[in-house]
C-alpha cells in the first residue's frame, strides 16, 4: 500500500518541501530510506521503528521503502522522523488519507519513546511550506515561539506522534503557538553603555559615523586602552532591525541553530566575535553540506575581529569579496550555496607585537622589522575596503574619576537611527539600505556635493593617491556625516572630517 505526506528540509538558508513517499509491500521484513538522504535522516530507521512501537502502533513485519522527493536534490536534518512515521502509518493502513495529510507539513525529530524534540531550521522550512500553498504544517512545542509571528499559515504544535495520529485523525485538535518570543538576540557578554566608558571622543564619534552609514571601522592602540570595550558597545548605538531584515537574519539565526531558546523575531542587531584561530569554513561559511559562517550569523549587525593581524591571511583574504558584494558563495560538487553577509566589520589591533609602538605607556621592544611583519599580515586590499581608521590610546587618569558626563548610547541610538532614515528615503527604489552599500552611479547621482566639498575630494584623491575604491568610500562616509548633521548635501568639513579617518594610522 502506498501513501505520501509532506515535510521539508534546508538548503542554505531556505527550506524547500520534500515529499515523503511510503509503500509497505511483500519481501523480507525491512525499512529502507532512499532520496539522496544523508546519515542523519537514514538513521531515522531507528528512531522511528522505536517510536513507532512505543506510541503504541505497530511496525508491520513487510517490507517498507520510502522515498525522498525530488530524489535528486540532497537531504539531511532530522525533521523528517515525524512525516516518516505518519506515512509509513499510513501505508500500513493505521491511518486513513485525509486533508490533513495532504495540507499539512509534518516537521519534528522523534525520540525513542514517541515525543517530538526540537529541531534547527523550523522558521525557513515552514515559509517554504507557506510558498508551495500548504495550509499548516505541524511542528514541535519548543520551536513555536520562532513562527509565532508568522501569518497566513496554520501551525499546530505536537508533543508525540500520538498527538500527531489523534489530530490527523480528527479525535484531537493541536493548539497553536502561545509562546510570542522576547523578539531579541542575547546581548554579547560584557556589553556596555556608551556613557560607561569614559573619554575616547574621538573614537566614540568615529563609531558613530559607522553605525550610521554601516562603514567598516579598523582601531588601532596599545593593551588596555579599550578598544574590545568600544567594540562592545556598538550594538547600543545602532537602529533595531526593520521588519525585512528582522526576518532574514531570524532564518539565519534558526537554521545555524542559533536561535536562544524561546526567541521569536529577532529585532537587535547580531553581534558576532569569532576567536582568531576560527577557520575559513567556520567564518565564511561551508562544510560537506554548507551552513552559514560567522560573517552570515553577523548579517545586518557586527562582526568584531580582535586581534586582527593574528587571523589567518588566507582567512582575512577570504573576507575581501564578501565584503564588497554582501554575499558568499559557496560551491561544492553538489552546488552552488549563496549566503548573505552584508555586515558591519569592526576590528581591532595593535601597533605592534609588543602593543606599545607610538605609546607613551612604555617603550617599544620590537625592531621595526618585526613591526613592519607584524602589520603586513593585514594586506592592502583589505586595508583598502575599511572606510574609517582610528587611533585609540589610553585615557588620562582624571578622566576615569568622578561624576560619568559621558552621553548614553540611547541618545546616540536616536541620532544613528535618524540617519539610517534619511538614506533609507535617499535609495528608495534601489534596493540598497545604507551609504555603504552604494556604488559609483548611486553616488553620482543621487549625492549632492558642494563645489568647496568636490574640490578638497578631487585635492585629496591626488595628494593621497587613493584608489578608486577608497575615492568613493571616503564619498560614502562623508554622505553618512552629512546625514548625522541632517545635511541636504555634503559639504567641505563632511569630506575633511571622512578623508582624516583614512590616514593610515600604523603608518606613522
Amino acid at each position: 500500500m502506498f501513501a505520501s505526506v509532506k515535510s521539508a528540509t534546508v538548503s542554505g538558508i531556505d527550506g524547500f518541501i520534500v515529499t515523503v513517499e511510503t509503500d509497505v509491500s511483500g519481501g523480507l521484513p525491512g525499512l529502507e530510506i532512499v532520496g539522496m538522504a544523508d546519515t542523519s535522516v537514514r538513521e531515522a530507521r531507528q528512531r522511528v521503528r522505536s517510536a513507532i512501537r512505543n506510541s503504541g502502533f505497530d511496525i508491520p513485519p513487510r517490507r517498507i521503502t520510502v522515498n525522498l522527493a525530488p530524489a535528486g536534490l540532497h537531504k539531511e536534518g532530522t525533521q523528517m522522523d515525524l512525516a516518516v512515521a505518519t506515512a509509513i502509518l499510513l501505508a500500513s493502513g493505521q491511518l486513513a488519507e485525509g486533508p490533513r495529510t495532504r495540507d499539512y507539513a509534518f516537521l519534528g525529530e522523534l525520540a525513542l519513546d514517541g515525543s517530538i524534540r526540537p529541531v534547527p531550521g523550523v522558521l525557513a522550512m515552514v515559509l517554504s511550506a507557506m510558498e508551495s500553498g500548504l495550509k499548516g504544517a505541524v511542528i514541535p512545542r519548543e520551536n513555536q515561539a520562532e513562527v509565532s509571528f508568522l501569518g497566513g499559515i496554520d501551525i499546530r504544535i505536537a508533543r508525540s506522534l500520538d498527538e500527531t495520529v489523534g489530530f490527523v485523525k480528527g479525535q484531537a485538535d493541536l493548539t497553536g503557538p502561545s509562546h510570542t518570543g522576547n523578539g531579541a538576540v542575547v546581548p554579547p557578554q560584557g556589553y556596555v553603555d556608551f556613557r560607561e566608558i569614559r573619554g575616547q571622543r574621538a573614537a566614540k564619534r568615529a563609531l558613530e559615523v559607522s553605525g550610521a552609514g554601516g562603514h567598516n571601522i579598523l582601531m588601532s592602540g596599545p593593551p588596555g586602552a579599550g578598544k574590545s570595550l568600544l567594540a562592545r558597545a556598538i550594538p547600543g548605538i545602532m537602529p533595531d532591525l526593520t521588519p525585512e531584515e528582522a526576518l532574514v537574519v531570524t532564518k539565519i539565526w534558526s537554521v545555524a541553530g542559533a536561535l536562544p531558546p524561546g526567541t521569536g523575531l529577532l529585532t537587535s542587531r547580531p553581534y558576532r566575535a569569532p576567536h582568531h584561530t576560527v577557520t575559513m569554513a567556520a567564518l565564511i561559511g561551508g562544510g560537506a553540506n554548507p551552513r552559514p559562517g560567522e560573517i552570515t550569523l553577523a548579517h545586518r549587525g557586527v562582526l568584531f575581529l580582535d586581534e586582527l593581524p593574528q587571523f589567518s591571511p588566507s582567512v582575512l583574504n577570504a573576507l575581501r569579496q564578501p565584503l564588497e558584494e554582501g554575499v558568499v558563495h559557496v560551491t561544492r560538487t553538489r552546488g552552488t550555496w549563496t549566503f548573505p553577509c552584508r555586515f558591519l566589520l569592526v576590528a581591532a589591533m595593535n601597533p605592534c607585537p609588543c602593543g606599545f609602538h607610538g605609546s607613551d605607556i612604555q617603550d617599544c621592544a620590537c625592531t621595526e622589522h618585526q613591526r613592519k611583519q607584524y602589520i603586513s599580515r593585514v594586506n592592502g586590499p583589505l586595508l583598502d575596503r575599511i572606510d574609517i581608521c582610528i587611533d585609540v590610546q589610553r585615557v588620562d587618569v582624571s578622566e576615569l574619576t568622578g561624576a560619568s558626563t559621558e552621553e548614553p548610547s540611547s541618545a546616540v541610538k536616536e541620532r544613528v537611527t535618524a540617519a539610517r532614515e534619511r538614506q533609507r528615503k535617499r535609495l528608495q527604489g534601489t534596493g540598497l539600505l545604507t551609504n555603504a552599500e552604494t556604488g559609483p552611479k548611486e553616488l553620482s547621482t543621487l549625492l549632492n556635493l558642494s563645489g568647496a566639498a568636490r574640490k578638497l575630494l578631487l585635492d585629496a584623491y591626488k595628494r593621497m593617491k587613493l584608489s578608486a575604491r577608497a575615492y568613493y568610500r571616503v564619498m560614502k562616509v562623508a554622505a553618512s556625516i552629512a546625514d548625522l548633521a541632517d545635511s541636504p548635501r555634503i559639504e567641505e568639513e563632511h569630506v575633511a572630517e571622512a578623508l582624516s579617518y583614512r590616514q593610515r594610522i600604523f603608518e606613522s
